[in-house]
């Protein structure tokens, strides 16, 4: 396996409290069945399932208030490296709701202050060359989206992989930078180039192909039930998803981004990654948690992937 330092930045981070009932009614007391709270956020998600790969990672980002702390505590806890700029304010805590369907409550999050967001550029600066940086997620207030070009600006002058999962249309502008790898759903790619219709498969890899062109040359686009597919300058491969009953699929983007990426760490092939990692990814929208590998094995058997040069 690579030994490259990989740091996750997760910029507005939250505790996810997940509730199960029958259904939900209006003007009356809901009772659940079930609740559990969890650490949360886009790339902590990503310091977890690597933690269970066994690939260390230091989870940043900011944290506040009691909340802020819980996050800090069970992942230190867990034995994820951490190191959080602790902000004035409360970091956030999202509802996701099963009932009859499924209901996702995402708040705000906490005011970021010039002051903090300096104490993050310092933070990458120091970042060692060659690392892994994930940065995932929506941006927290306070923090406008020409962040990621004073970002792009010290991990490019440092020689810093960077991988991304955020979906403002934005960051295209700074695709000079040579990110790594971005992981964007068919949604988001669309977005990207104010398409409103749901792309075709091949819209799919002409605008993964302008993403490329950009300057980030490789492109990871997640499909939901429908699978996800791999672009690169030379080659794309396309997954299913294996079929089983859904519980949630908060974290199921963060699981296929993070196994794809630490496969490749691990010197597995493009193909292998690729599967495992949509095996992992239906895995974890069949828990109400991320994915404990343990049915990894039955689920790739469902899988199937192409080729096309």
């Amino acid at each position: 396996m690579k030994t490259n330092n990989i740091y996750t930045l997760t910029m507005n981070p939250a505790i996810d409290l997940f509730i199960s009932m029958d259904q939900l009614l209006p003007k009356i007391v809901n009772r659940t069945n079930t609740e559990s709270y969890k650490e949360n956020g886009k790339a902590i998600n990503i310091s977890r399932v690597l933690h269970q790969m066994g690939i260390p990672s230091i989870a940043m980002g900011f944290i506040g208030g009691f909340s802020g702390n819980f996050i800090k505590d069970q992942l230190n806890n867990t034995g994820i490296t951490t190191d959080f700029i602790e902000i004035e304010g409360i970091t956030r805590i999202n509802v996701f709701l099963q009932a009859e369907q499924e209901y996702k409550i995402v708040n705000r999050g906490p005011y970021i202050t010039n002051e903090n967001i300096d104490k993050l550029l310092s933070q990458i600066e120091k970042i060692p060359s060659n690392s892994y940086l994930f940065i995932s997620g929506s941006l927290p207030l306070g923090i406008k989206t020409d962040i990621y070009n004073e970002i792009f600006q010290r991990t490019y002058k440092n020689n810093i992989n960077v991988i991304l999962d955020v979906s403002d249309k934005d960051i295209l502008q700074y695709f000079k930078y040579k990110p790594y790898l971005i992981k964007p759903n068919d949604d988001e790619l669309a977005n990207f180039f104010d398409i409103t219709h749901k792309l075709t498969r091949e819209e799919i890899l002409i605008y993964s192909n302008k993403i490329i062109e950009l300057g980030c040359p490789r492109v990871l686009v997640s499909l939901g039930e429908e699978g996800s597919i791999y672009i690169d300058q030379d080659q794309t491969f396309t997954v299913n998803t294996p079929q089983g009953k859904v519980v949630n699929t908060a974290c199921a983007g963060d699981t296929l981004l993070s196994t794809f990426i630490g496969c490749i760490l691990k010197g597995k092939s493009l193909e292998d990654a690729l599967v495992f990692a949509s095996a992992s990814a239906a895995s974890t929208a069949f828990l109400e948690d991320i994915t404990d590998f343990l049915d990894i094995e039955s689920l790739i058997k469902q899988i199937k992937i192409k080729r096309r040069i």
